[in-house]
């Protein structure tokens, strides 16, 4: 079976081309060639907002007036606050405390889970309202870049759901946590990609 570079850093498959130590930089291997498949990926669904805005400007004037930006506030404070977490829980499991770090871990995919439902909330206000991806052009590239972005959430919030059962096998300390800091790389991504995609779809008009 065909390994996923993500899972493959994770420690879900065995590591068979990644680095055990990635130098300075943080991760390994397999979590950056992930990682910037996926800037890659979204890099296109950025051009395609922007391609989108230049030929339908007055459509994607009105567009984000018709989201529900209260929804999306409280979504970047969620994923803000889980990047907070993640970091604490690196820096805990740097000084050997897998006590606190678990307890981070569960905060931060606590958020994961609280942004999946504040977002599925969202989907269904929009529903109500009579906005799908067919409505125009603004509501095609708002569906198909946070339905993406919402998949990326969900897919990590499982691995930090793997991460901790790992941790509680013993398979992170002070002296090897390249799993666990691939993953917070990772999820340090998916926020960054929220930061960037909030304002366009939100705020700008």
């Amino acid at each position: 079976m065909k390994s996923h570079p993500i899972s493959t850093s994770l420690g879900i498959f065995p590591k068979s081309w990644s680095e055990d130590k990635a130098g300075r930089i943080p991760g390994n291997i397999p979590i950056w060639v992930g990682i910037l498949s996926e800037l890659t990926e979204f890099g296109i669904f950025f051009a395609a907002y922007f391609i989108a805005k230049f030929y339908y400007p007055e459509i994607f004037a009105q567009g984000p007036q018709s989201l529900n930006t209260a929804l999306g506030v409280i979504n970047t404070i969620v994923l803000l606050s889980s990047s907070y977490f993640m970091a604490k829980a690196m820096s805990h499991i740097r000084l050997d405390n897998r006590k606190k770090c678990e307890r981070y871990l569960w905060l931060a995919v606590s958020c994961g889970a609280l942004y999946l439902l504040v977002k599925t909330w969202e989907f269904h206000w929009n529903s109500l309202q009579g906005y799908s991806t067919s409505t125009n052009e603004f509501f095609t590239v708002y569906y198909y870049m946070t339905f993406n972005h919402f998949l990326h959430v969900g897919w990590a919030s499982c691995a930090i759901l793997w991460v901790i059962f790992r941790l509680r096998k013993g398979a992170y300390s002070s002296e090897e946590n390249s799993g666990l800091e691939a993953l917070a790389v990772y999820w340090h991504m998916i926020d960054l990609m929220w930061i960037l995609i909030f304002p366009l779809l939100y705020v700008l008009r």
